[in-house]
């Protein structure tokens, strides 16, 4: 009986190493890539009915105990608003902001952060990295935004939609704080 054990125990070992070194032949498994360190994520904005009216896709940084504003984000400079390719609004309606109709479709959205006011910018150059190659003659729209204090601290880069009557705020918060960007249904 014990032969019977030592043996098959020996065959389950052979097994499982040969096993293990064909799940680590490249040539046969695919190589699939590591978590992203600021993985993609959006936000979808439904009116009443339902329908999508806004989509926003960014990347979350991790705050990972550094100082996220004034440091890691530069105050007074021109942000992606998250990690990687630069932040993506679409607009599926016409939509208004801070009173002025954009017109629906995809823009970029970038942010000027301060320490008590952000500069919001949608502009026209789409499918960009970073911010690397913004530019202001491209800006469709520029708001300014207060700073508010977040109740909890927000580990990654966070946007959601908040509905309100005729539209919904685009809530952006990192760190200790978030801004509200004002979107009304273009009627």
């Amino acid at each position: 009986m014990k032969k019977i054990f030592v043996v098959a125990l020996g065959i389950m070992l052979c097994t499982g190493i040969s096993n293990l070194q064909a799940q680590n032949d490249n040539s046969e498994t695919p190589n699939f890539s590591k978590l992203d360190a600021s993985p993609m994520d959006l936000a979808l904005y439904r009116n009443q009915e339902n329908e999508p009216m806004a989509r926003i896709i960014y990347s979350r940084p991790q705050k990972r105990e550094r100082e996220v504003f004034g440091k890691l984000v530069p105050y007074g400079e021109v942000w992606r608003t998250g990690a990687n390719e630069a932040t993506e609004l679409t607009l599926y309606e016409d939509m208004k902001v801070a009173g002025e109709t954009v017109p629906k479709g995809t823009y970029t959205l970038y942010t000027i952060p301060e320490e008590k006011e952000w500069t919001v910018i949608l502009n026209k150059k789409t499918h960009t990295w970073g911010a690397y190659e913004y530019a202001s003659e491209e800006d469709f729209v520029r708001i300014n935004v207060p700073v508010r204090k977040a109740p909890n601290n927000i580990e990654a880069l966070s946007m959601a939609f908040e509905q309100v009557e005729d539209g919904a705020n685009l809530l952006i918060g990192w760190d200790d704080r978030y801004i509200k960007v004002p979107f009304k249904e273009s009627m």
